[in-house]
């Protein structure tokens, strides 16, 4: 009886065929094999509609932070400037709070026009709601209200546009629309105060004019830029309360790289807000004028830096994107950062405020660029939950701009007498600190050169 194991002849597999051999044959057979799928590019006008929308919104949003709010701080509770603190760390807690949730309800949202353009609209109403309510504010309390409205609304309009970045730029435009980006949104906040500085007198021209640049970019990306229509949008999983709230967190082990660009920016920003949120203060102090005398000033200096600026985003950006290397990038904008703080910390004249002031910039400048196409090199589930994981990273600016307002007055209050001059020195110097170890921390990245 023949074995059931027994091999049959139709069982054997057909022996290998040979390789052509012919000239040209080779290069024929690899032409025709499956080629992976070339990377989809974002449109010329798309990058320029986002880098402008990103302008206006740092025009709006920025500009009363950079001076608005201590302009208005300074007429309604003289001699409180731990107040500006207060105000601007209770709106960053909010959006600590919200920016998440709305970023999950953003993937998930069902329209005609897109997931993200509807949260750019309703966030842009609520913006120029809040400059009427700071513009008008008869008290420190409804100013505070004021600019925790405007970080809803505008900062809601930002987090829409980085994550519709995410949505669009392939790989190889990353850094540069990052640079373009960041040069834009550092040179937005210096139109801002050369806006207020101009109506400094007038408290309602001093926030609906930037308001208005804000309104009229933002406007532009909605009607000039395309989004799929996402009515037909199907998701597995169903979204409760529960769920809802378990989007706040992950597992920082399944994305390590995330993680760490997570905690490079919170550190960065951390000493980036220590820096900025009393410059008006502090540049009045050190030139021995008044708050609202110190606008125009800042506004001359801001205008210098656009060249620092244009050099550390545009140059940072452009040649991160060339050699294809992020880290060093930003490592070198901690660095820049860190050495212009320290000027600005121990100078007491005009010209070392402003070499220290550059310095900032460029390392800003550098910073904003580098480390947003980091983020975006990094970011986990792209296609699903995008607006999840941009709004996760922006904790790691809303917690810094939340908690570093509040202990910053202990900082200038160290070594001081009663009566006598806020410790501005301690405050920069600490900043430096925290930046550069910002810049250290992404080098531990290691799916990104």
């Amino acid at each position: 009886m023949e074995s059931s194991m027994a091999i049959r002849p139709g069982d054997l597999p057909a022996a290998p065929q040979p390789l052509p051999t012919a000239p040209g044959a080779l290069a024929e057979v690899m032409q025709n094999a499956p080629q992976p799928p070339a990377e989809q590019k974002a449109s010329t006008s798309y990058i320029w509609f986002q880098v402008l929308g990103q302008f206006g919104v740092f025009v709006a949003f920025i500009t009363p932070l950079a001076i608005s709010l201590a302009i208005r701080l300074a007429e309604l509770a003289p001699g409180r400037d731990e107040y500006l603190g207060y105000i601007t760390g209770a709106g960053s807690l909010v959006v600590m709070v919200t920016a998440p949730l709305l970023g999950v309800l953003s993937d998930r949202t069902r329209s005609r026009i897109g997931r993200r353009r509807p949260f750019m609209i309703g966030g842009m109403l609520v913006g120029i709601l809040s400059l009427f309510v700071m513009a008008m504010a008869p008290s420190a309390l409804v100013l505070g209200i004021g600019w925790v409205l405007a970080q809803l609304g505008w900062g809601q309009v930002l987090q829409a546009l980085l994550t519709s970045m995410a949505d669009k730029l392939s790989e190889t435009q990353r850094g540069k629309v990052a640079g373009l980006a960041g040069f834009a949104t550092q040179v937005a906040p210096v139109v801002g105060v050369v806006i207020a500085g101009s109506f400094a007198a007038d408290a309602l021209l001093l926030f609906l004019l930037p308001g208005l640049v804000g309104v009229i970019f933002v406007t532009l990306f909605v009607l000039f830029t395309k989004e799929n229509d996402t009515r037909n949008a199907r998701f597995d999983e169903k979204l409760s309360l529960g769920t809802l709230f378990s989007k706040y967190l992950y597992n920082p082990r399944s994305y390590p790289d995330f993680s760490w660009v997570w905690l490079g920016r919170f550190l960065f920003y951390f000493g980036l807000t220590l820096n900025t949120t009393f410059t008006a203060f502090f540049f009045a102090e050190r030139l021995g004028v008044s708050v609202a005398d110190s606008a125009p000033i800042i506004a001359t200096i801001s205008l210098i830096g656009i060249v620092a600026t244009t050099a550390g985003a545009i140059g940072g950006g452009f040649l991160s994107d060339k050699l294809r290397r992020r880290r060093v990038f930003v490592l070198y904008s901690g660095v820049l950062f860190t050495l212009g703080t320290v000027v600005m910390a121990v100078a007491s004249d005009f010209t070392l405020l402003v070499t220290g002031s550059m310095i900032v910039s460029a390392g800003i400048g550098m910073f904003s660029a580098i480390d947003q196409a980091l983020i975006l090199d990094v970011l986990p589930e792209k296609d699903t939950n995008a607006g999840r994981f941009m709004g996760i990273i922006g904790f790691a600016v809303s917690i810094p701009q939340a908690v570093a307002p509040f202990i910053a007055p202990a900082f200038l209050a160290i070594g001081v007498v009663a009566g006598g001059e806020k410790n501005y020195t301690l405050l920069y110097l600490i900043a430096g600190v925290f930046t550069l170890i910002g810049g250290m921390v992404a080098m531990r990245v290691r799916s990104v050169r």
